[in-house]
């Protein structure tokens, strides 16, 4: 089965055509839709509510206030049942036409089809050119190559997206963290329809925010089974750095004796670069005590097994060597 997960803000203008498309691009395929009204207050909870009683495939989560995007699209993905789960906006600009080829996309082997707005109708100042520089930085900082992460039109299956929790704007960055278990990840391209109704709740600012998001996710994605790497390795420069400004006013006084002034301040600043560095190596153990009582606490591994061989583990150890001996 599919699931649907359309998290929704005031859009209820755009509702009755977006339905009404993803009904007949969904006709043929055994699905449940959740939408969840992120706090709306235009009456699109009330649509909402009547679509749910004409067809039973649809349920609908209210939330208490506006949550954000994010908090809307976790609160769906939590209550999605189906082996697929496909996301996309409820502004009507995202077609749900696209979704049967996303579908064949995870059907060739993909854990996630994610859509490619190759040709967006959105204004370029504001949204298409800091869209583009902030792709093109995520792909470079966290080495997964994706065109649009801010595309919400995505697949996904549900064995991927495991126990994932979303924060901030990480809604946009779940590619990263499926990457991270090691999912197959593919981009579809996919259409995109300009706005017909309402206000985008989109803006640069925005951009800004995901940027900041990236920060925690590439440092989970690079260090979390091992977090001294990066805080132990930002202590040892620091103390490498004390060290050469307090061996500057040492080779000044026995060597050079031209910048009496500035040894002091070199000094200085070579203690300050020691301690810093310090801390930063005993942040280091510290975080690696957390991630330890994290996999264990929650009986977790640092892997992910992709397949397996049933019959070999089936048969004892014995029989396995002896059979790999003949």
């Amino acid at each position: 089965m599919i699931s649907i997960v359309l998290p929704i803000h005031n859009e209820a203008a755009n509702l009755p055509d977006l339905l009404e498309a993803l009904d007949r691009s969904l006709s043929s395929i055994d699905h449940e839709t959740i939408l969840v009204n992120d706090g709306s207050t235009d009456g699109t909870g009330e649509c909402l509510d009547a679509r749910a009683r004409r067809d039973p495939r649809t349920r609908v989560l209210h939330l208490s206030r506006n949550f954000g995007q994010t908090a809307a699209l976790s609160a769906g993905l939590d209550a999605a049942q189906g082996d697929v789960i496909v996301t996309l906006d409820a502004d009507g600009q995202n077609d749900p036409a696209d979704i049967p080829k996303l579908l064949d996309a995870l059907a060739d082997g993909a854990d996630v089809a994610s859509g490619w707005r190759r040709v967006r109708r959105d204004p370029w100042l504001t949204r298409i050119f800091p869209s583009r520089v902030a792709n093109a930085f995520i792909a470079r900082v966290t080495g997964v190559p994706l065109h649009d992460y801010g595309c919400t039109l995505k697949a996904y299956r549900r064995s991927i997206l495991g126990d994932l929790r979303l924060y901030g704007e990480m809604h946009r960055l779940i590619p990263i963290w499926c990457a991270w278990k090691g999912a197959r990840i593919v981009e579809v391209e996919v259409r995109h329809h300009p706005r017909r109704f309402g206000r985008s709740k989109y803006g640069i600012g925005r951009t800004f925010r995901v940027l900041l998001d990236l920060l925690t996710a590439k440092f989970f994605y690079s260090y979390l089974a091992s977090p001294s790497h990066a805080l132990g390795g930002v202590g040892i420069l620091l103390i490498g750095g004390g060290f050469f400004a307090g061996l500057f006013p040492i080779l000044d006084k026995f060597v050079f004796n031209q910048w009496g002034p500035l040894r002091i301040p070199f000094m200085i600043f070579s203690v300050f670069l020691g301690l810093l560095g310090m801390q930063f190596l005993a942040l280091g153990v510290l975080a690696e005590i957390l991630v330890r009582i994290y996999y264990e606490n929650r009986n977790e591994h640092t892997y992910r097994i992709a397949r397996s061989n049933p019959e070999n583990l089936e048969r004892p150890l014995s029989q396995n060597l002896s059979r790999g001996g003949e």
